[in-house]
């Protein structure tokens, strides 16, 4: 047998492991070496190859290939380009189509290649710096005393020399200090405020500009100096009484109150909050009880329905001079400026000195509206007084400013006593001649028609209202009654006027047809339109007014109509519109019956009849209300004698129905003297009934004397 043997032999155990570990370890490491090598490859090309010639702002890519550098762009729109005429152009990141953002407050300036951000004029960087790169970085907020500034035209070195350290606060200002710069600078306001100098030489208005610009100055940089602080609750109290309470926190819904028994505040956490603003919400409330000396003298401004309700509420409301602080003026300012109108009202209370004081007097929840250059006035807009005690006052506010109780003095004008004795007289002798005019159209059958009908239904109507009026018009209590009392004194008048304008329509038509068919036709028109228009009309007036403003009948003085919202309006704009329209048509029909006077037979006396249409002229002009309008003329010098014009015509308005109506009446009179025979006839049957029964009882005595003395005993 043939045996072949291999020469290689056969390696021990340990010996492959080591091989195969080594070959391991040279696979590893032939990756790194080929990069190695690459690189040195590439190195070599580089300097042994020359780039390519790449224009100004880019650089070569290889020998065929350039790119722009960052913050730059090929102006053809290509990446990489291998065409030495290309230009690379700046990038505008604050422009189209990039519009860098760098957030609020903030704005995007381009330089060659690069941007930057930058905090807007009066705001700066929390952390201090001058510039950052995008929105993430955005920290600005507002310079506590960049638009704090000494007020234009005011000569005062004692100002002078507080902007000065104002000033310095300001430079030596730094988000961790603070709190130290709050406590200087009201050491300062106190100061000034304490010992004004020479501010206290300056006319009265350059004092109330100062006073409006301290207080709005100082609540601008308060706001802005109280964002670094941290969370919680802070109180300033100084020597001259200027205290200020702080409370910094993060959103939420809770009320908060600030302040102390002097001055307290309630108000919604979630109004303090600033629109989009995340970090943590400011309140504050600074009163400054020393800058009520500059403030002293400065007006109060009342809206025109806050002084015709006081005119209404005092019988004759005149301010008299300027109101008197009676607290300390107290400012509030939040993190959020947008405070003109808040959702949920603010509330405050004021404690002041007593305001038992003799004369009469008004207190107000008021606050300082600033106008031009810093000056203002007090003003109460959008405050009402909620509870009213001696010493304490609680108001109300929509908006915030700076804000203190007012004592306002007033006079009263009192009312005439001669135009009242006038008043009552003329009405009572007119209830007195309305009440026998209408008795009169009622039982005198002679007269009854149309025409009648109309001064019945008037004269009923001016009777109830001037007997209303005269019983019920001050009589404010119980509320409910006084409501009702003012509603219908509402309607009766409004119906008096408007059978006043039937009236005024009826004699129209009739002097305009003066035929018998034609007369008959009028006085089937109008009566159709008698009782829809005369009391239909006034009554949807009246409803809708109720059901729009029932609180708007009877006011604080007398039972009629408020003057609040131009309420007043309901019964003087149908007044004014009937009394406009019976106007012309008297006009008309004055110059109709002229004419037909002027054709009549000239036997009569032309001066007769001159004088008596002239005076029935005059009496239908107040019959049918035109007289009214003398209570429009009561205004400048001629006023008092318009005021007694107007009195003593429309109070007389009854004895003119029954004057003319009646008594000037042919037929009327003929009535009168049929029913005065009557009432004599009926006299004499009872005279001559008495005469004959006491005749008889004087006969019949001595018979029965006699008969008694048959029948007395013997």
């Amino acid at each position: 047998m043939l045996t072949v043997h291999s020469s290689r032999s056969n390696p021990p155990l340990g010996g492959a492991s080591c091989l195969r570990t080594m070959r391991s370890r040279y696979i590893a490491f032939l990756p790194g070496l080929c990069v190695l090598l690459m690189s040195l490859g590439a190195v070599a090309q580089k300097a042994g190859t020359p780039c390519a010639r790449c224009p100004r702002n880019a650089h070569c890519v290889n020998a065929t290939a350039c790119l722009c550098d960052p913050g730059f762009a090929e102006l053809s729109g290509k990446t990489i380009f291998n065409n030495s005429l290309g230009v690379c152009t700046d990038i505008d990141e604050c422009g189209p189509p990039f519009y860098l953002s760098c957030g609020s407050l903030a704005e995007c300036h381009n330089v060659e290649g690069s941007h930057y951000c930058e905090c807007t004029s009066g705001y700066e960087l929390f952390s201090g710096g001058t510039g950052f790169r995008s929105e993430k970085e955005n920290t600005c907020q507002a310079i506590p005393f960049s638009s704090w500034t000494p007020p234009p035209g005011v000569n005062s070195q004692s100002l002078s020399h507080f902007f000065d350290k104002v000033q310095q606060l300001s430079l030596n200002f730094t988000p961790a200090s603070a709190n130290t710069t709050i406590q200087d600078l009201l050491q300062e306001v106190d100061e000034l405020l304490e010992t004004p100098g020479d501010l206290e030489t300056l006319p009265r208005s350059q004092q109330h500009c100062v006073a409006g610009h301290l207080l709005a100055g100082l609540e601008d940089v308060l706001r802005g100096l109280s964002k670094p602080l941290p969370d919680g609750l802070l109180t300033f109290d100084y020597s001259a009484g200027t205290e200020l309470f702080l409370e910094v926190q993060a959103r939420g819904v809770r009320d908060v109150t600030l302040g102390k028994s002097y001055a307290k505040m309630q108000l919604n956490w979630d109004v303090a909050q600033e629109s989009g603003d995340l970090g943590p919400s400011v309140v504050g409330l600074v009163s400054t009880p020393g800058v009520g000396r500059l403030l002293a003298g400065a007006p109060l401004v009342l809206e025109p329905e806050t002084q015709a309700a006081l005119h209404e509420a005092h019988k004759g409301w005149l301010q008299d001079g300027a109101p008197v602080l009676l607290s300390d003026v107290t400012s509030v300012f939040l993190s959020d400026k947008a405070t003109q109108s808040l959702n949920v009202q603010a509330t405050f209370t004021f404690s002041h000195r007593s305001v038992a004081t003799s004369g009469p007097r008004q207190v107000f929840c008021a606050f300082w509206e600033r106008g031009q250059k810093g000056c203002g006035h007090w003003a109460t807009t959008g405050c009402r007084t909620v509870d009213l005690g001696d010493t304490s006052t609680t108001c109300r506010c929509s908006h915030l400013s700076s804000f203190a109780v007012l004592l306002a003095p007033y006079d009263v004008q009192e009312e005439d006593p001669v135009l009242a004795v006038v008043t009552y007289v003329g009405l009572g002798l007119s209830l007195l001649c309305l009440l026998l005019a209408a008795l009169t159209f009622l039982l005198c059958r002679a007269i009854q028609n149309t025409s009648t009908s109309l001064h019945l239904q008037l004269s009923l109507c001016l009777f109830l209202a001037h007997l209303l009026f005269l019983t019920a018009i001050d009589r404010t209590e119980p509320r409910a009654l006084c409501a009702l009392v003012a509603g219908a004194l509402h309607y009766l008048y409004l119906a008096a006027f408007a059978w006043m304008l039937l009236e005024g329509l009826h004699l129209c038509l009739a002097a305009r047809n003066l035929t018998v068919a034609n007369y008959a036709r009028v006085n089937r028109c109008v009566g159709k339109l008698m009782f829809p228009v005369g009391y239909g009309g006034p009554a949807v007036i009246v409803a809708i007014s109720a059901a729009c403003h029932p609180h708007l009948y009877g006011t604080p003085a007398r039972c009629w109509l408020h003057t609040h919202k131009g309420f007043i309006w309901t019964f003087l704009g149908p007044v004014c519109t009937i009394f406009s329209i019976n106007l012309v048509l008297f006009l008309v029909t004055f110059w109709i019956v002229r004419k037909k006077l002027s054709s009549l037979n000239s036997d009569l006396s032309t001066l007769q009849k001159t004088r008596m249409l002239t005076f029935k002229a005059t009496a239908q002009l107040c019959i049918l209300g035109c007289t009214w309008c003398l209570g429009t003329l009561q205004v400048g010098p001629a006023a008092r004698v318009m005021a007694y014009l107007f009195t003593i015509i429309n109070s007389l308005q009854g004895v003119l129905i029954f004057l003319v109506y009646c008594l000037l009446s042919q037929q009327v009179r003929e009535q009168y003297r049929k029913w005065f025979k009557k009432i004599r006839k009926s006299r004499a049957g009872s005279d001559m009934y008495t005469i004959s029964s006491k005749a008889g009882s004087d006969t019949s005595r001595p018979s029965t004397a006699s008969m008694d003395q048959h029948l007395k005993p013997q």
